[in-house]
């Protein structure tokens, strides 16, 4: 069994289903010593893990396993009963997984709705520079990625659940659609084209799309996943923007107001880890665009920091790619406008004729 690791992250480990809204829990359990406590305790060595790393004694953990054996599971359960009316996190966040659909937002308009993949950290008000330059008559559908934005955490064991989950989603959210447009960003790019239903999509737009090689700033994504103020946010996420200069002090701000929960920031490297082991992108979405049936473009920023522009001559197909000057990582924010064009020219050559 994989070991359970002493960091924030590796929490996820310790349930495979929570509540609905589990509260994070408080780590400053009155226990300072629960060793010796546990010595005399039948328990696996990941249950044994997990109590340390919450700072409690197995000696109030009720066992569910073979003569009363104490597993990882029953010290989740454990925490998940605790009552904590005003939680003091002094330590590594532990988060549980949870119930319910991801979370779907709708802006209406008029012809056929674009559906929103983001990417890794960021969430559905990440598009809004790019919303307002399309214009307020295009409809759009956005969907969070879990453990993001307004959807429920969810515990991955491969970039497959993730994707499985988006295209659950997905299949929901555009039921009352005889088509849709797609546009995913980063991480939600090769989630658009994981398991594209030509039945459904009119066009697939890529912005940046993980999956075409296995290079990937490691450093930057835990980075971001780690920090706790916006001083130390700030050097990680200027790394996104063709120069510094993109991300002003008031959007570190921001950006850290939203990452303020050290349950959001643990679930979210727990997830990095899993996608990205090792600081590499293992899965490999070549193939699937080269399957890909409907008109399809590619945007990339010649300066990307985060995943390489040169990826996207990886893969073989028939597919348009924009390479832009003076942007990197994320176009729709650094230069909405020429992303708009590009995307308007693209959805309306896609309907041409049809």
């Amino acid at each position: 069994p994989r070991p359970v690791r002493a960091n924030a992250a590796a929490a996820t480990k310790l349930a495979s289903v929570g509540p609905t809204e589990p509260a994070p829990v408080s780590l400053a359990a009155p226990v300072a010593s629960p060793a010796a406590a546990d010595s005399v305790l039948r328990a696996t060595p990941a249950a044994r893990a997990a109590a340390r790393l919450a700072c409690i004694a197995l000696a109030g953990v009720p066992g569910t396993g073979p003569k009363g054996r104490i597993q990882r599971n029953d010290v989740a359960a454990y925490l998940q009963g605790q009552s904590a009316p005003t939680p003091v996190l002094l330590g590594p966040a532990i988060w549980l997984p949870q119930r319910g659909p991801l979370h779907v937002s709708h802006r209406k308009g008029h012809g056929i709705p674009l559906v929103l993949f983001h990417g890794f950290t960021a969430d559905s008000q990440s598009w809004a520079p790019l919303e307002k330059a399309l214009g307020i008559d295009q409809p759009l559908i956005r969907i969070d990625l879990p453990g993001h934005g307004r959807s429920p955490r969810r515990q991955l064991r491969s970039f497959a659940d993730l994707a499985r989950m988006m295209v659950e989603a997905f299949d929901d959210a555009i039921r009352a659609h005889d088509q849709v447009h797609l546009l995913g960003h980063s991480l939600g790019g090769a989630i658009a084209i994981a398991d594209i239903r030509p039945r459904n999509v009119a066009s697939v737009s890529l912005i940046a799309p993980a999956g075409f090689g296995p290079e990937i700033d490691a450093a930057a994504l835990t980075g971001i996943t780690r920090a706790t103020r916006a001083e130390s946010l700030a050097p990680w996420l200027r790394r996104l923007t063709a120069t510094p200069e993109g991300i002003s002090d008031d959007y570190v701000r921001a950006a850290m107001k939203l990452r303020a929960d050290p349950v959001l920031r643990a679930a979210q490297a727990d997830m990095a880890e899993v996608l990205f082991p090792d600081g590499v992108q293992p899965f490999d979405l070549r193939p699937a665009i080269g399957r890909i049936e409907c008109p399809t473009a590619m945007i990339w920023g010649r300066h990307d920091h985060i995943l390489p522009h040169r990826h996207s001559l990886a893969p073989a197909g028939d597919f348009a790619i924009h390479l832009l000057s003076a942007a990197g990582h994320v176009p729709q924010i650094e230069c909405p406008d020429r992303v708009a064009r590009i995307l308007a020219r693209h959805l309306a050559g896609a309907m041409a004729g049809k």
